[in-house]
């Protein structure tokens, strides 16, 4: 059970990476390590996080949790389709994914980890341990969607910032919407 749920989390994880392996210029490695540090850190400690007040403010946790999903993603996401839009047959240096950028994306991926945090302190499960497990399975979905977007990425450069930015302004209507 602890295993799917880390699976439902980290799928959206998964997807971030993806989508910014295809849409970020000049991709490196060192990018999908940071991302799944961030995306597994975030992953665990919003678990930790959502467990501490337990059944006293789950519903609204969930409710603001979706809307702040929401924006993050549909912000960076809107963002990368601007830019891609906006661009011409000669391209601007390429802008490299920030620091800011990762973590942004981390806590906008991370939202649900927080509800879920709520939903394991109702149960009274092992925080530490599911926090853990949550947090591991998002870091190795991080690199797995790093890997597969920097692969698939240079064949899709010319409307791959569209397609990313897309693909988070989708994550983030999703966990609007529940």
């Amino acid at each position: 059970m602890l295993i799917l749920l880390a699976l439902s989390l980290g799928i959206d994880a998964f997807a971030v990476a993806v989508s910014c392996g295809i849409s970020v210029p000049n991709f490196r490695k060192r990018f999908i390590l940071w991302l799944a540090f961030y995306f597994g850190l975030f992953q665990a400690g919003m678990t930790m996080v959502g467990a501490i007040p337990g059944d006293r403010f789950g519903d609204l946790f969930g409710e603001v949790g979706r809307i702040v999903a929401f924006l993050l993603l549909a912000i960076i996401g809107g963002q990368m389709v601007w830019s891609a839009l906006r661009k011409k047959e000669r391209e601007e240096a390429p802008r490299d994914l920030t620091h800011r950028r990762m973590l942004l994306l981390a806590v906008a991926v991370s939202i649900d980890a927080l509800a879920a945090g709520v939903s394991l302190g109702l149960q009274h499960a092992n925080i530490l341990l599911a926090s853990g497990i949550i947090g591991g399975v998002a870091f190795a979905l991080s690199i797995l969607g790093g890997l597969f977007g920097e692969r698939v990425g240079p064949s899709f450069h010319r409307r791959a910032g569209l397609v990313g930015g897309l693909v988070l302004i989708a994550l983030g209507v999703r966990s609007l919407l529940g």
